[in-house]
Protein backbone atom coordinates (compact mmCIF):
# COMPACT_ATOMS: atom_id res chain seq x y z
CA UNK A 1 0.00 0.00 0.00
CA UNK A 2 2.63 2.53 1.09
CA UNK A 3 5.73 2.08 -1.02
CA UNK A 4 9.24 3.05 0.08
CA UNK A 5 12.73 1.66 -0.18
CA UNK A 6 13.00 0.32 3.37
CA UNK A 7 9.72 -1.56 3.10
CA UNK A 8 10.78 -3.00 -0.26
CA UNK A 9 14.03 -4.27 1.30
CA UNK A 10 12.03 -5.74 4.19
CA UNK A 11 9.70 -7.47 1.72
CA UNK A 12 12.64 -9.03 -0.15
CA UNK A 13 14.26 -10.17 3.10
CA UNK A 14 11.04 -11.77 4.39
CA UNK A 15 10.55 -13.54 1.05
CA UNK A 16 14.11 -14.88 1.19
CA UNK A 17 13.85 -16.08 4.79
CA UNK A 18 10.42 -17.50 4.02
CA UNK A 19 11.80 -19.57 1.14
CA UNK A 20 14.47 -20.93 3.49
CA UNK A 21 11.88 -21.39 6.26
CA UNK A 22 13.98 -19.30 8.63
CA UNK A 23 11.88 -18.14 11.61
CA UNK A 24 11.70 -14.37 11.99
CA UNK A 25 10.01 -11.57 13.92
CA UNK A 26 8.54 -8.54 12.14
CA UNK A 27 7.51 -5.16 13.56
CA UNK A 28 6.19 -2.78 10.91
CA UNK A 29 5.13 0.80 11.63
CA UNK A 30 1.90 2.35 10.30
CA UNK A 31 3.54 4.16 7.38
CA UNK A 32 6.02 1.33 6.66
CA UNK A 33 8.94 3.73 7.06
CA UNK A 34 10.90 1.82 9.72
CA UNK A 35 10.18 -1.93 9.40
CA UNK A 36 12.10 -4.17 11.79
CA UNK A 37 12.80 -7.72 10.57
CA UNK A 38 14.84 -10.01 12.84
CA UNK A 39 15.68 -13.69 12.79
CA UNK A 40 14.23 -15.25 15.92
CA UNK A 41 17.63 -16.60 16.93
CA UNK A 42 18.98 -13.02 16.84
CA UNK A 43 16.28 -11.36 18.97
CA UNK A 44 17.89 -10.17 22.21
CA UNK A 45 15.49 -10.58 25.12
CA UNK A 46 17.19 -7.71 26.93
CA UNK A 47 15.98 -5.37 24.15
CA UNK A 48 12.83 -6.97 22.70
CA UNK A 49 10.40 -9.40 24.26
CA UNK A 50 7.25 -10.78 22.68
CA UNK A 51 4.46 -13.19 23.49
CA UNK A 52 2.08 -14.02 20.65
CA UNK A 53 -0.39 -16.41 22.21
CA UNK A 54 1.69 -19.46 23.20
CA UNK A 55 4.89 -18.40 21.44
CA UNK A 56 7.42 -15.95 22.84
CA UNK A 57 10.77 -15.23 24.43
CA UNK A 58 9.48 -13.88 27.76
CA UNK A 59 11.19 -14.79 31.00
CA UNK A 60 9.30 -17.15 33.26
CA UNK A 61 8.41 -14.90 36.20
CA UNK A 62 6.54 -11.57 35.75
CA UNK A 63 8.23 -8.35 36.79
CA UNK A 64 7.24 -7.37 40.31
CA UNK A 65 4.63 -4.66 40.83
CA UNK A 66 4.52 -1.90 43.45
CA UNK A 67 2.08 -2.45 46.31
CA UNK A 68 -0.01 0.51 45.14
CA UNK A 69 -0.34 1.10 41.40
CA UNK A 70 -0.90 4.56 39.94
CA UNK A 71 -2.64 5.00 36.59
CA UNK A 72 -3.96 8.46 35.75
CA UNK A 73 -4.91 9.70 32.30
CA UNK A 74 -4.86 13.17 30.77
CA UNK A 75 -7.07 13.04 27.66
CA UNK A 76 -6.99 15.80 25.09
CA UNK A 77 -9.75 18.36 25.54
CA UNK A 78 -13.04 17.76 23.76
CA UNK A 79 -12.69 20.83 21.52
CA UNK A 80 -9.39 19.59 20.07
CA UNK A 81 -10.90 16.19 19.37
CA UNK A 82 -14.02 17.78 17.89
CA UNK A 83 -11.98 19.79 15.38
CA UNK A 84 -10.22 16.66 14.08
CA UNK A 85 -13.49 14.69 14.12
CA UNK A 86 -15.19 17.36 12.01
CA UNK A 87 -12.35 17.31 9.51
CA UNK A 88 -12.63 13.54 9.24
CA UNK A 89 -16.40 13.53 8.94
CA UNK A 90 -16.34 16.32 6.33
CA UNK A 91 -14.12 14.09 4.21
CA UNK A 92 -16.72 11.35 4.56
CA UNK A 93 -19.58 13.67 3.59
CA UNK A 94 -17.55 14.76 0.55
CA UNK A 95 -17.29 11.13 -0.55
CA UNK A 96 -13.55 10.76 0.01
CA UNK A 97 -13.93 8.07 2.67
CA UNK A 98 -16.60 5.75 4.03
CA UNK A 99 -14.86 4.85 7.27
CA UNK A 100 -11.91 6.57 8.92
CA UNK A 101 -10.05 5.48 12.04
CA UNK A 102 -9.26 8.63 14.05
CA UNK A 103 -6.69 8.37 16.85
CA UNK A 104 -5.08 10.60 19.48
CA UNK A 105 -2.32 10.43 22.09
CA UNK A 106 -3.25 10.50 25.78
CA UNK A 107 -0.49 11.32 28.30
CA UNK A 108 -0.61 8.99 31.31
CA UNK A 109 0.93 9.11 34.76
CA UNK A 110 1.91 5.75 36.19
CA UNK A 111 4.49 4.32 38.56
CA UNK A 112 4.89 1.28 36.30
CA UNK A 113 7.65 0.78 33.76
CA UNK A 114 6.96 -0.36 30.22
CA UNK A 115 8.47 -3.72 31.14
CA UNK A 116 6.24 -4.15 34.19
CA UNK A 117 3.21 -3.42 32.03
CA UNK A 118 4.35 -5.93 29.41
CA UNK A 119 5.07 -8.72 31.89
CA UNK A 120 1.76 -8.38 33.74
CA UNK A 121 -0.57 -7.84 30.77
CA UNK A 122 -3.18 -10.45 29.89
CA UNK A 123 -3.60 -9.68 26.17
CA UNK A 124 -3.05 -12.46 23.60
CA UNK A 125 -0.45 -10.42 21.68
CA UNK A 126 2.23 -8.56 23.61
CA UNK A 127 5.43 -6.80 22.61
CA UNK A 128 8.00 -4.77 24.54
CA UNK A 129 10.85 -2.72 23.07
CA UNK A 130 13.20 -1.37 25.69
CA UNK A 131 12.76 2.37 26.38
CA UNK A 132 10.47 2.70 23.35
CA UNK A 133 7.00 1.17 23.70
CA UNK A 134 4.81 -1.67 24.93
CA UNK A 135 1.83 -3.21 23.12
CA UNK A 136 -0.89 -5.45 24.55
CA UNK A 137 -3.15 -6.08 21.59
CA UNK A 138 -6.43 -8.04 21.49
CA UNK A 139 -6.68 -7.93 17.68
CA UNK A 140 -5.12 -10.49 15.32
CA UNK A 141 -4.02 -9.19 11.93
CA UNK A 142 -3.56 -12.31 9.79
CA UNK A 143 -2.79 -15.94 10.53
CA UNK A 144 -1.50 -18.35 7.89
CA UNK A 145 -1.42 -22.09 8.48
CA UNK A 146 -1.83 -25.16 6.26
CA UNK A 147 -2.28 -22.99 3.18
CA UNK A 148 -5.12 -20.92 4.66
CA UNK A 149 -4.99 -17.23 5.54
CA UNK A 150 -7.40 -15.77 8.10
CA UNK A 151 -8.03 -12.18 9.18
CA UNK A 152 -10.05 -11.00 12.16
CA UNK A 153 -11.06 -7.32 11.83
CA UNK A 154 -12.27 -5.88 15.14
CA UNK A 155 -14.77 -3.00 14.90
CA UNK A 156 -17.53 -1.92 17.28
CA UNK A 157 -17.03 -1.15 20.96
CA UNK A 158 -19.23 -0.63 24.02
CA UNK A 159 -18.84 -0.44 27.78
CA UNK A 160 -19.61 -4.02 28.85
CA UNK A 161 -21.00 -2.86 32.18
CA UNK A 162 -23.85 -0.87 30.63
CA UNK A 163 -27.37 -2.39 30.90
CA UNK A 164 -28.00 -4.89 28.07
CA UNK A 165 -24.62 -3.92 26.58
CA UNK A 166 -24.42 -6.89 24.22
CA UNK A 167 -27.87 -6.29 22.73
CA UNK A 168 -27.27 -2.55 22.44
CA UNK A 169 -23.98 -3.06 20.60
CA UNK A 170 -25.35 -5.68 18.21
CA UNK A 171 -28.39 -3.51 17.37
CA UNK A 172 -26.54 -0.20 16.97
CA UNK A 173 -26.93 0.92 13.35
CA UNK A 174 -23.71 2.93 13.27
CA UNK A 175 -21.68 0.02 14.69
CA UNK A 176 -23.31 -2.44 12.28
CA UNK A 177 -22.53 -0.24 9.29
CA UNK A 178 -18.95 0.37 10.46
CA UNK A 179 -18.35 -3.34 10.91
CA UNK A 180 -19.84 -4.22 7.52
CA UNK A 181 -17.63 -1.64 5.82
CA UNK A 182 -14.44 -2.96 7.36
CA UNK A 183 -15.37 -6.56 6.60
CA UNK A 184 -15.87 -5.62 2.95
CA UNK A 185 -12.48 -3.86 2.94
CA UNK A 186 -10.66 -6.84 4.43
CA UNK A 187 -12.35 -9.22 2.00
CA UNK A 188 -11.06 -7.05 -0.85
CA UNK A 189 -7.58 -6.98 0.71
CA UNK A 190 -7.44 -10.77 1.07
CA UNK A 191 -8.57 -11.16 -2.53
CA UNK A 192 -5.27 -9.52 -3.55
CA UNK A 193 -3.26 -12.37 -2.01
CA UNK A 194 -5.63 -15.34 -1.71
CA UNK A 195 -8.24 -17.44 -3.52
CA UNK A 196 -11.73 -18.48 -2.42
CA UNK A 197 -12.08 -15.66 0.12
CA UNK A 198 -15.15 -15.95 2.34
CA UNK A 199 -16.58 -14.86 5.68
CA UNK A 200 -16.42 -17.84 8.03
CA UNK A 201 -17.88 -16.19 11.13
CA UNK A 202 -19.57 -12.80 11.13
CA UNK A 203 -19.66 -10.25 13.95
CA UNK A 204 -18.98 -12.26 17.08
CA UNK A 205 -18.32 -10.74 20.49
CA UNK A 206 -15.06 -10.47 22.40
CA UNK A 207 -14.99 -9.40 26.06
CA UNK A 208 -11.92 -7.50 27.27
CA UNK A 209 -11.41 -7.02 31.00
CA UNK A 210 -9.39 -3.99 32.12
CA UNK A 211 -8.50 -1.93 35.15
CA UNK A 212 -11.04 0.72 34.06
CA UNK A 213 -14.00 -1.56 33.48
CA UNK A 214 -14.87 -4.11 30.82
CA UNK A 215 -15.28 -3.66 27.07
CA UNK A 216 -17.25 -5.59 24.46
CA UNK A 217 -15.99 -5.56 20.88
CA UNK A 218 -17.20 -7.26 17.73
CA UNK A 219 -14.98 -9.20 15.32
CA UNK A 220 -15.38 -11.21 12.10
CA UNK A 221 -13.29 -14.10 10.77
CA UNK A 222 -12.49 -13.95 7.04
CA UNK A 223 -10.55 -16.75 5.35
CA UNK A 224 -8.91 -17.53 2.02
CA UNK A 225 -6.47 -19.97 0.41
CA UNK A 226 -2.83 -19.01 -0.23
CA UNK A 227 -1.44 -22.49 -0.85
CA UNK A 228 1.23 -24.56 0.88
CA UNK A 229 4.07 -22.58 -0.75
CA UNK A 230 2.92 -19.20 0.56
CA UNK A 231 6.13 -18.82 2.56
CA UNK A 232 8.06 -18.15 -0.65
CA UNK A 233 6.24 -14.80 -1.01
CA UNK A 234 5.47 -14.09 2.64
CA UNK A 235 6.90 -10.56 2.52
CA UNK A 236 4.91 -9.67 -0.59
CA UNK A 237 1.70 -10.94 1.01
CA UNK A 238 2.24 -8.77 4.09
CA UNK A 239 3.23 -5.69 2.07
CA UNK A 240 0.07 -5.89 -0.04
CA UNK A 241 -2.14 -6.04 3.06
CA UNK A 242 -0.62 -3.00 4.79
CA UNK A 243 -1.66 -0.85 6.47
CA UNK A 244 -4.27 -2.87 8.36
CA UNK A 245 -7.74 -1.92 7.19
CA UNK A 246 -9.30 -1.90 10.66
CA UNK A 247 -7.07 0.98 11.81
CA UNK A 248 -7.05 2.99 8.59
CA UNK A 249 -10.37 2.88 6.75
CA UNK A 250 -11.97 2.67 3.33
CA UNK A 251 -11.02 3.34 0.64
CA UNK A 252 -7.63 2.75 2.16
CA UNK A 253 -5.24 4.97 0.17
CA UNK A 254 -7.34 8.13 0.30
CA UNK A 255 -8.34 7.53 3.91
CA UNK A 256 -4.70 7.27 4.99
CA UNK A 257 -4.08 10.68 3.41
CA UNK A 258 -7.01 12.15 5.37
CA UNK A 259 -5.75 10.56 8.59
CA UNK A 260 -2.34 12.14 8.13
CA UNK A 261 -4.02 15.52 7.67
CA UNK A 262 -6.51 15.22 10.54
CA UNK A 263 -4.35 13.67 13.27
CA UNK A 264 -2.00 16.06 15.09
CA UNK A 265 0.71 13.46 15.81
CA UNK A 266 2.87 10.77 14.24
CA UNK A 267 1.46 7.28 14.82
CA UNK A 268 4.86 5.63 14.47
CA UNK A 269 4.59 1.94 15.34
CA UNK A 270 1.11 2.45 16.80
CA UNK A 271 -1.45 0.75 14.50
CA UNK A 272 1.35 -1.00 12.64
CA UNK A 273 1.57 -4.80 12.66
CA UNK A 274 3.74 -7.26 14.60
CA UNK A 275 4.13 -10.97 14.25
CA UNK A 276 6.32 -13.95 13.60
CA UNK A 277 6.92 -16.69 11.08
CA UNK A 278 8.05 -19.88 12.83
CA UNK A 279 9.23 -21.64 9.69
CA UNK A 280 5.83 -23.11 8.86
CA UNK A 281 3.01 -20.83 10.01
CA UNK A 282 2.56 -17.11 10.54
CA UNK A 283 0.75 -15.28 13.33
CA UNK A 284 0.42 -11.52 13.64
CA UNK A 285 -1.51 -8.73 15.35
CA UNK A 286 -2.48 -5.10 14.89
CA UNK A 287 -0.47 -2.87 17.22
CA UNK A 288 -3.29 -1.31 19.20
CA UNK A 289 -3.41 -0.76 22.99
CA UNK A 290 -0.07 0.98 22.75
CA UNK A 291 2.01 2.93 25.27
CA UNK A 292 5.03 4.88 24.05
CA UNK A 293 7.88 6.35 26.07
CA UNK A 294 8.49 9.95 24.99
CA UNK A 295 11.36 11.19 27.15
CA UNK A 296 10.09 11.20 30.73
CA UNK A 297 6.45 11.04 29.57
CA UNK A 298 4.43 7.93 28.76
CA UNK A 299 1.75 8.34 26.09
CA UNK A 300 -1.14 5.98 25.38
CA UNK A 301 -2.39 6.08 21.78
CA UNK A 302 -6.01 5.13 21.06
CA UNK A 303 -8.96 5.87 18.78
CA UNK A 304 -11.92 4.51 16.88
CA UNK A 305 -13.74 4.35 13.58
CA UNK A 306 -15.61 7.40 12.29
CA UNK A 307 -18.55 7.12 9.86
CA UNK A 308 -21.23 9.51 8.60
CA UNK A 309 -23.44 8.30 11.48
CA UNK A 310 -20.87 8.87 14.23
CA UNK A 311 -21.64 11.03 17.25
CA UNK A 312 -18.66 13.14 18.28
CA UNK A 313 -19.19 12.77 22.04
CA UNK A 314 -19.61 9.00 21.80
CA UNK A 315 -16.43 8.69 19.74
CA UNK A 316 -14.51 10.91 22.17
CA UNK A 317 -15.61 8.74 25.09
CA UNK A 318 -14.70 5.56 23.21
CA UNK A 319 -11.20 6.87 22.58
CA UNK A 320 -10.80 7.50 26.33
CA UNK A 321 -12.37 4.16 27.30
CA UNK A 322 -9.65 2.36 25.36
CA UNK A 323 -6.94 3.88 27.56
CA UNK A 324 -6.45 1.09 30.08
CA UNK A 325 -4.19 -1.57 31.53
CA UNK A 326 -5.23 -5.22 31.13
CA UNK A 327 -4.43 -6.06 34.74
CA UNK A 328 -7.58 -7.90 35.72
CA UNK A 329 -6.21 -9.36 38.94
CA UNK A 330 -4.86 -6.01 40.05
CA UNK A 331 -7.96 -3.96 39.20
CA UNK A 332 -8.80 -3.01 42.78
CA UNK A 333 -5.34 -1.57 43.27
CA UNK A 334 -5.45 0.81 40.35
CA UNK A 335 -6.47 4.45 40.49
CA UNK A 336 -7.76 6.52 37.60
Amino acid sequence: MIENLRMKKAEILMNEWGKQKIPFLFIIDFECKEPIILRLDQVEASQIQYQFRSTGNTWSSPASLPSSIQFEIEPIDFFTYQMAFQKAQNAIFEGNSYLLNLTFPTPIQTNLSLYQIFQNSTAPYRLWMKDRFVVFSPEPFVKIENGQIASYPMKGTIDADLPAAEAVLMANQKERAEHATIVDLIRNDLNMVAQKVSVERYRFLDRIETNRGNILQTSTKIVGEVGEEYHQSIGTILRKLLPAGSISGAPKKKTVEIIQSAEPFDRGYYTGVMGLFDGEKLDSAVMIRFIEQQGAQKVFKSGGGITAQSDVMEEYQEMIKKVYLPFVSQSKMLTV
